[in-house]
């Protein structure tokens, strides 16, 4: 992503959103289904590519990753469309996945965000983004939808937007009639610091012209922020609409809105550059973006709000796990609830060595680690729960 402007929106006060969406638990428990370990996967493999500049090997080769794990998830080649497009000297290819909706298999929620970068891997710019996207493609692969989904990855958006504007132009305007599309939802740089708490969010309000969907945009917008308050722990803030892959849709009169990382954002030293790594951001922030994107896009897709059938307690109660003091400088302690009888601590810098492995302890001395940045692993059973902690 490439922000042109430093005009930040001043923060809305809930009480001018709009009534705020309904609790769904169904979406809750969907969104509780993203995976740390998924999220830190994908970070690590799509870091691996090296840098994806347009038009390279390296380029396509991400291409192919990406067709790859969503075969792995079941899409099959009928939910797959391979966009090839040259533009300004650079030729490449976006890649298309639909699911289609129950009711309005002809009008779409896009969910989209770039895979190329610049200067480096782009581990934050936009791996994060593409991770979130490939974790809402598996948790609703077989969710039922009214609206039909287009999970869309976009490549020459470093240089200038050039996948995207071209898909507009190319698919949606020659799509006879023209596609319906609902909403576009944009994931991009949103991997955060690793030295900051992360726990707040920008939506991207439309602000542009043409003025014609502003209003809706404004709507929507609301209604993403409030899934996030819904759906995760994280808090809200709002800036402007621009620069990134959205930005053909809504100068194609479409209705846009998108996330953002809200520390670093603007001022981020390693977008763009060969330090864009995953030890420079906060894979943590990442899931819990995940988990509001999840409930977010069932939201505006309309998914179905049939509960799970069984409820698995062990994976509930691990979720109310918590470290503290958080900062914390000699000992670190666990809060677990009293039902899980058998877990594992593991406790890895943010490049992914493991520095501690302890088994049914709740206090861990940390007096040997170097201040910074950490992860913090729980797991009982099958299941796993992550968490940031930084040692002073």
């Amino acid at each position: 992503m490439f922000r042109k402007s430093f005009f930040f929106l001043a923060s809305f006060a809930m009480s001018a959103f709009p009534k705020a969406q309904t609790f769904v638990q169904s979406y809750q428990d969907r969104a509780n289904q993203v995976s740390q370990s998924n999220i830190n996967t994908y970070l690590q493999e799509f870091e691996s590519l090296c840098v994806k500049r347009t038009g390279t090997t390296a380029n396509t080769n991400t291409f192919n990753w990406l067709k790859n794990k969503y075969t792995a998830l079941g899409y099959s080649n009928a939910d797959f469309f391979e966009h090839s497009w040259t533009a300004n000297g650079y030729s490449s290819k976006n890649l298309i996945i639909t699911k289609t909706g129950t009711l309005y298999p002809n009008k779409f929620v896009i969910v989209c965000g770039h895979f190329d970068s610049i200067n480096g891997p782009g581990t934050n710019d936009n791996g994060s983004g593409t991770s979130i996207i490939l974790e809402i493609a598996r948790i609703l692969k077989n969710i039922p939808t009214e609206y039909s989904i287009k999970f869309i990855h976009f490549s020459g958006e470093e240089q200038g937007l050039l996948g995207s504007s071209r898909y507009v132009s190319q698919v949606v305007n020659g799509t006879n009639p023209k596609m319906d599309i609902k909403l576009v939802i944009n994931l991009d740089q949103v991997g955060g610091l690793a030295t900051k708490a992360n726990t707040k969010l920008y939506h991207d309000k439309d602000q542009s012209n043409p003025t014609s969907n502003n209003a809706a945009a404004a709507i929507a917008v609301q209604e993403l922020a409030n899934c996030t308050l819904l759906y995760s722990p994280l808090a809200v803030d709002f800036d402007p609409a621009e620069s990134t892959d959205y930005v053909p849709f809504q100068q194609n009169g479409e209705i846009i809105t998108g996330y953002w990382e809200y520390e670093g954002g603007y001022n981020n030293p390693y977008v763009h550059t060969a330090n864009d790594k995953l030890i420079n951001m906060d894979p943590v922030y990442v899931f819990n973006i995940g988990k509001a994107a999840v409930g977010a896009v069932q939201h505006f897709a309309v998914a179905s709000k049939a509960t799970l059938a069984t409820e698995d307690t062990v994976s509930k109660s691990l979720e109310s796990i918590d470290f503290y003091p958080n900062p914390a400088s000699k000992i670190l302690n666990l809060k677990i609830d009293d039902s899980i009888k058998g877990f594992k601590i593991e406790i890895s810098d943010m490049s992914g060595k493991q520095l501690i492995n302890m088994e049914n302890q709740s206090q861990i001395d940390i007096t040997h680690l170097q201040p910074g940045a950490y992860l913090a692993k729980v797991i009982s059973g099958d299941k796993v729960q992550v968490r940031k902690i930084i040692v002073q």
